[in-house]
C-alpha cells in the first residue's frame, strides 16, 4: 500500500484508522498493568500472609496466561476484526481489575490477576493494526515510534506505584488501572476504526495457517530473537523487586524509581528504531540492540560476582536491557509479521505468545534462582544467558537470508 492509497486518519472518528496516539494508549495500559504494582510485591506478600515466591506468580502467571491468550487473539482479530476484539478484551480487563481490588485471599487475587492478562490484546493488535496500514520496513519504524511513546508508561509506572503504595496501600495501584481502563475503552470506541480489510477466514482456517508460520525458519529466528531479548527484561521483572527490597533494602518509593531504569534505555532505543530502521534495515538493528544488552549484562554479571554491584551500579546497568530491547523488539516484531503479511494478526499473536510464554518461564526461573542465595548474581547471569541467545538467533536469520538470497 503506497501513501496515496491509504485512507485519511481523523482523530476520534471510528470510520477511519486509529490515530497513533490511540495505539500508544492501548499499548501503554498493557505495559502499565504489567509493572505498576512491582514495588508493592513485598508489602502484598505480608498483606496476604504468603511467601514471596507465591506472590511473584502475579508476574509469571500473568505472563503465561498472556502468552496463551495471544495464540487465539491474533486469529480471532483476523477473522472478526481488530476493533471488536479490543473492545471486548478491554471490558473484561475492567472486570478483572475490580476483582483484584476486592480480592480477600491470595488465590482470588491471582485468579483475577490472570484474567487481567486479556489487556495484552492491546500490544498484539496495535502491531497488527500498524501492519494493516503500512509495509514491513515502515511498520518497524512506526512500531518503534508507538513503543517509544508508551515507554514513558513503564518509566513512571513503578514510581507512581511506589508512591501510591506508601500513601494508600497496594490496592491504589489497581484503582488507578481501573480508572485508566475506563478511559481506554472510551478511546477505542471513539477512535479505533477497523483496519483488517479483505477476506476474513474462519478461526479454524486461521489456526491451520500455524504450520506455515511455524515451519518458517525466518519466523522462528525473529521469534527467538524477540523472546530471548525480552527474556532479559522479564527476568528483571521477576527478580528485581526482590533484589531491591531484600538485598539492597530499598523502600517501596525508592524502589519504584529505580525499577524504571530499563524504561530510560527503552525510550532511547525506540527512538533509534523509529529514526533509523528504514535506513539500515531491521536485521542490523536487531543485531545492534541484542549486542548492547549482552555486553551490559556481561559487565553486570562480572561486577555482581565480584561483590561490587550496589543498587546504583545494578540498576544503572539495567538501562542497557531497555536500550537493547528498544532497538531489537520493534524490528523483530516487524520481521515476524513480514514472513506472511496476509496473516499479520495471526503472526503477531503467535509470535507474541512465544515471546511472552518464554518471558513467563524466565520470570519464574528468576524468582527461583534468587532463592538459592548469592545476592544479585543469579539474576544478572540469567539475563546474560538470555541476551547471548538473542544474538545467536538473529545471526541465524541473517545467515539464512544471505544463503537464500532474500
Amino acid at each position: 500500500m503506497n501513501a496515496s492509497e491509504r485512507p485519511a486518519i481523523r482523530f476520534l472518528d471510528r470510520a477511519t484508522p486509529p490515530h497513533i496516539m490511540t495505539l500508544v494508549v492501548v499499548t501503554g495500559i498493557s505495559a502499565l498493568t504489567m509493572n505498576i504494582f512491582l514495588p508493592s510485591l513485598p508489602g502484598m506478600t505480608l498483606f496476604f500472609e504468603t511467601d514471596y515466591r507465591l506472590m511473584q506468580l502475579s508476574v509469571s502467571l500473568y505472563l503465561g496466561v498472556s502468552a496463551l491468550l495471544q495464540v487465539v487473539i491474533g486469529p480471532i482479530s483476523d477473522r472478526n476484526g481488530r476493533r471488536s476484539v479490543m473492545l471486548w478484551t478491554t471490558a473484561l480487563f475492567l472486570v478483572a481489575t475490580l476483582g483484584t481490588i476486592l480480592a480477600p485471599t491470595v488465590g482470588t487475587f491471582l485468579a483475577f490477576r490472570m484474567m487481567q492478562a486479556v489487556v495484552a490484546a492491546g500490544m498484539v493488535l496495535s502491531r497488527a493494526v500498524i501492519r494493516d496500514m503500512v509495509p514491513a520496513e515502515e511498520a518497524a519504524s512506526m512500531i518503534g515510534y508507538v513503543t517509544m511513546g508508551m515507554a514513558l508508561v513503564p518509566m513512571v509506572g513503578p514510581m507512581i506505584g511506589g508512591v501510591l503504595d506508601e500513601a494508600f496501600g497496594w490496592q491504589a495501584n489497581f484503582v488507578l488501572l481501573l480508572v485508566l481502563g475506563v478511559g481506554t475503552f472510551w478511546l477505542i470506541w471513539s477512535d479505533l476504526g477497523e483496519t483488517a480489510g479483505g477476506h476474513r477466514a474462519r478461526f479454524a482456517d486461521q489456526v491451520r495457517q500455524y504450520p506455515a508460520l511455524l515451519g518458517s525458519p525466518r519466523f522462528w529466528g525473529y521469534c527467538l530473537a524477540a523472546a530471548f531479548s525480552s527474556g532479559s527484561f522479564f527476568a528483571y521483572l521477576g527478580g528485581a523487586p526482590f533484589v531491591g527490597s531484600e538485598i539492597f533494602h530499598m523502600s517501596p518509593g525508592r524502589l519504584g524509581i529505580y525499577l524504571a531504569a530499563p524504561a530510560l534505555g527503552y525510550a532511547v532505543g525506540n527512538f533509534i528504531s523509529g529514526r533509523y530502521s528504514v535506513r539500515i534495515g531491521i536485521d542490523r538493528m536487531i543485531v545492534n540492540g541484542t549486542a548492547i544488552t549482552a555486553v551490559g549484562m556481561a559487565l553486570l554479571t562480572a561486577a555482581s560476582a565480584a561483590g561490587i554491584a550496589g543498587p546504583n551500579l545494578f540498576f544503572g546497568a539495567i538501562v542497557s536491557v531497555g536500550l537493547g530491547n528498544g532497538m531489537a523488539l520493534p524490528n523483530a516484531n516487524a520481521g515476524m509479521l513480514s514472513v506472511r503479511p496476509g496473516l499479520a494478526g495471526t503472526a503477531s499473536g503467535l509470535g507474541g505468545a512465544i515471546m511472552i510464554g518464554g518471558g513467563a518461564a524466565v520470570s519464574a526461573l528468576a524468582g527461583w534462582a534468587l532463592g538459592l542465595g548469592g545476592g544479585a548474581t543469579p539474576l544478572a547471569a540469567l539475563m546474560l544467558i538470555c541476551s547471548v541467545a538473542s544474538v545467536a538467533a538473529i545471526l541465524f536469520v541473517i545467515r539464512r537470508t544471505r544463503r537464500l538470497g532474500l
